[in-house]
């Protein structure tokens, strides 16, 4: 063979290794194109919205003026700004808490086997399944001081009128309720999944042992749920923490600021108040402190590792 066959001959040998199939190179487009996605609708608004509370701007088309650190020292020292952060606590804490308890019960009878079970367990997630503005817009309605349907109902059976969205205490007290009535479906369906993978062997063996139905509830089913309700709890603590919309749609915050929580106060120093960098400095503080929260439940309940 001549020499420059010879020299030709290695790079017109074919391939012998793994050639890429096409759909390889599908999934890395998709995965490319999912983190620009997150990238652009989740990092870049987080950024910022940090650049703008390092900023005093009237409004977001204003131009800005770099103040640095200001807004924060100045929104740290307002006594509205720790009020906010306590009723946001509180209003959480009642919520998640309710509807943890709700979620566990409602989950525990949807688990039975029952005649027309499956159109019940249709029915429980319907509260779920409904827009929020919706839900805010009904309840607006049935609790109106005049022709609301609570109200009347109220007045038939003696009792005055009832300040639902006047009084402080019932305002907060309305919006809990709402609010567990609206989230608890969510909470209800994790559990239920839960409970089917339990194992029934384990409730068999508890009755053996002479265990009821209390002891079986505390013995076996919560701590099978635990790894469940740790990650509901999660979840519920973060969305309820930040929850704008139901809040805004039925109190605006009011009355006397009795409902006015963090992203509430936010919105309002940076539409109401034109003071754009303050009301990002509010969202930013709220972010770290539940990016704390978040750095603590996996300090103290890292995920399993599977062998």
């Amino acid at each position: 063979m001549p020499v420059a066959l010879m020299q030709l001959a290695p790079l017109c040998s074919p391939y012998t290794g793994p050639t890429p199939m096409p759909s390889d190179r599908i999934i890395y487009v998709i995965l490319f194109l999912a983190l620009a996605f997150t990238a652009v609708l989740v990092l870049y608004p987080a950024f910022y919205a940090l650049e703008l509370s390092f900023q005093h701007r009237e409004s977001l088309v204003s131009e800005p003026e770099w103040v640095w650190f200001a807004n924060y020292i100045k929104v740290l020292a307002m006594p509205e700004f720790w009020q906010a952060l306590g009723r946001g606590v509180v209003f959480a804490g009642l919520t998640i808490f309710l509807q943890i308890v709700l979620g566990i019960g409602f989950a525990l009878l949807l688990a039975r086997e029952f005649p027309g079970m499956p159109v019940i367990r249709g029915l429980a997630v319907l509260p779920y399944l409904l827009p929020t503005v919706v839900v805010a817009l009904t309840f607006r309605w049935m609790l109106d001081g005049s022709v609301g349907i609570l109200t009347v109902v109220a007045q038939f059976f003696g009792f005055d009128y009832i300040p639902w969205g006047e009084d402080p205490t019932l305002a907060m007290l309305t919006v809990v309720l709402i609010s567990v009535w609206i989230w608890t479906p969510f909470v209800t369906l994790t559990c239920l999944a839960g409970l089917q993978s339990i194992p029934e062997e384990l409730y068999e063996a508890a009755r053996i042992d002479g265990a009821g139905p209390w002891q079986r509830f505390w013995h076996v089913t919560l701590p099978q749920l635990r790894s469940v309700l740790l990650v509901v709890l999660l979840l519920r603590a973060i969305w309820m923490f930040n929850k704008f919309d139901i809040i805004w749609l039925m109190t605006q915050g009011g009355p006397q600021h009795a409902t006015e929580q963090l992203p509430v106060f936010s919105y309002r120093l940076a539409f109401e108040m034109y003071d754009v960098g303050l009301g990002a400095a509010v969202s930013s503080i709220s972010f770290l402190i539940l990016s704390a929260i978040i750095l603590l439940y996996f300090h103290f309940f890292p995920l399993e590792q599977k062998d």
